[in-house]
């Protein structure tokens, strides 16, 4: 069996390696027989000067002409919507249909295309003109960016087709993806395509660029590089630190999105309101896609007493009867049993899952545990490991001051949401426990659980450490996820004619600028 290609300066060549891989369709617990590379420096260091040479290149092409590579690649993936599906299917076990071809493959071409209206009007660039001192600023392509893709979005948050991908090639910066060892022949399908876009459109040829995998030292070498503007990563907690130490020793901006268990605090009047229904949405959010989203509820808090352990029992009904999805893989079977021993080490009782795993496929059964709001306060970083899959934890607070006390001990999460009476029964307990709890999360939310993430302008999908590595930044939500790539540039008493022209007197696209202070779509006269 041959080893597929690497995709490098524009065309598929063989890779220079260190070794290869295989990997396993989840829902069989068996290897794919397909072989990927382990890349060598060598492959990193051409895909490197490749890009410098793009990044370059890119910079004195029309801003258009990006945003038709965005559209273009977008109706590529469309048009082989069933090949994707069928792809990401076998390497991740998640449904075909409506997960995949109804649900994820939108969302990626949806934000391929925002992506493109971004890059087209420029505003994202936040073009600053001071006319009285003739000094005008925006933000600009910051180089070659490195992606590095989740297992658990094999099309929206791929490397080589997602929202980091899209944002890095929207601001104008040239992509090296690191492909996913869980699904690369759908790394390699998106790549195929986007290269397909690319030379269509006219873009340089190292625009897009992929390799599947590398030892450990030449990840880290990579996000450190010198030709490297910046890096972008989804994954674990230690994985993201690593290349995030390597990073800043280097000095080189990288953003990562990292563990979050996403609290749920359920008000006194809520649970007596409409505990049964809370219940229900709890355990379908929690359970949704076998629990592997990123906002995925893991810690609920309730106030202690008989609504608190009516709703447990209920939580523990809808796990128990559902029935236990697929994992993504070895790592996130491993990775959850250690995750629950860890909890239960720390004093959490399992209320369900202590059931035999489905040996025939990656699988655990559904696990809720709980504990006390005392025995959490004892033990708060342990008892806030993320369990990522089909699993959560129910803090049974002793009243309002522990909740707030818990609520003091988090760490920084994704989402935290605050589940309080229809009229104003809440009201006192959620204005004392709102401005921490918003401290300490990117999104706050009301009434609603927190699993998935919108594509909207007005979305942060980040928060502070150790949700992201940069509390004022966004993976989701376009024009802002495109500053992540991007850096300030000062023009001083420049000519005109040698400005970019996003800053020139007469504006190209009527996008907005900041022109002495108020925002315009004007030109200067």
């Amino acid at each position: 069996m041959t080893t597929h290609p690497v995709l490098i300066a524009g065309r598929w060549r063989e890779a220079a390696a260190s070794g290869r891989f295989s990997p396993d369709n989840p829902a069989t617990r068996s290897r794919i027989d397909q072989h990927y590379p382990i890349s060598d420096w060598s492959d990193c260091d051409e895909a490197l000067d490749a890009a410098v040479i793009a990044a370059r290149q890119l910079r004195q092409l029309p801003a258009e002409q990006r945003a038709r590579f965005l559209e273009r690649f977008a109706d590529k993936i469309d048009a082989a919507k069933v090949e994707l599906a069928e792809l990401a299917n076998r390497e991740t076990a998640l449904p075909k249909t409506p997960r995949l071809a109804e649900v994820e493959l939108p969302r990626t071409t949806g934000q391929l295309r925002q992506a493109a209206a971004a890059a087209r009007t420029g505003s994202w660039a936040q073009p600053t003109i001071d006319t009285a001192l003739n000094i005008r600023s925006q933000l600009a392509p910051v180089g070659p960016v490195v992606v590095f893709g989740p297992n658990n979005f094999p099309l929206a948050f791929n490397g080589i087709a997602g929202g980091d991908f899209a944002a890095a090639i929207a601001a104008g910066n040239p992509v090296i993806a690191k492909g996913h060892p869980a699904h690369p022949g759908t790394c390699q399908r998106l790549a195929e395509l986007a290269l397909a876009a690319q030379i269509e459109t006219g873009l340089p040829a190292a625009t897009v660029q992929l390799i599947y995998a590398t030892a450990r030292e030449n990840g880290l070498r990579l996000v450190s590089d010198i030709r490297v503007g910046a890096s972008a990563f989804t994954g674990s907690r230690s994985a993201g630190l690593a290349l995030k130490q390597a990073a800043d020793e280097a000095g080189k901006p990288i953003y990562l999105e990292l563990s979050s268990v996403n609290p749920v605090v359920i008000l006194p009047g809520a649970l007596a309101e409409r505990g049964k229904e809370i219940a229900r949405e709890f355990a379908d959010s929690c359970l949704m896609g076998t629990g592997q989203f990123c906002t995925n509820p893991g810690l609920v808090i309730l106030p202690a007493g008989e609504e608190a352990e009516w709703f447990i029992a209920r939580v523990a009904e809808l796990f128990s009867r559902a029935p236990a999805g697929t994992l993504l893989g070895a790592g996130v079977e491993s990775g959850l049993a250690a995750a629950i021993a860890t909890l239960c080490g720390a004093g959490a009782k399992r209320v369900t899952g202590t059931g035999m795993a489905d040996d025939s496929r990656y699988s655990l059964p559904n696990a809720l545990l709980r504990t006390s709001g005392e025995q959490f306060l004892q033990h708060s970083r342990r008892l806030q490991t993320e369990a990522f899959g089909n699993a959560a934890l129910v803090v049974v607070s002793a009243d309002s001051e522990q909740t707030r006390a818990i609520i003091e001990c988090l760490e920084g999460n994704l989402t935290g949401t605050i589940y309080s009476h229809s009229r104003r029964d809440d009201e006192a307990e959620y204005s004392l426990l709102e401005p921490i709890l918003r401290d300490r999360v990117g999104r706050l939310l009301n009434d609603k659980m927190p699993t998935g993430v919108a594509v909207s302008p007005a979305m942060n999908h980040g928060g502070p450490y150790p949700a992201s590595g940069h509390a004022g930044f966004t993976a989701v939500g376009i024009p802002a996820s495109l500053r992540r790539f991007a850096k300030l540039e000062c023009y001083d008493n420049v000519r005109e004619q040698r400005l970019p022209p996003l800053l020139r007197n007469q504006n190209p696209d009527d996008g907005w600028r900041l022109i002495d202070g108020s925002w315009s779509q004007r030109s200067i006269l």
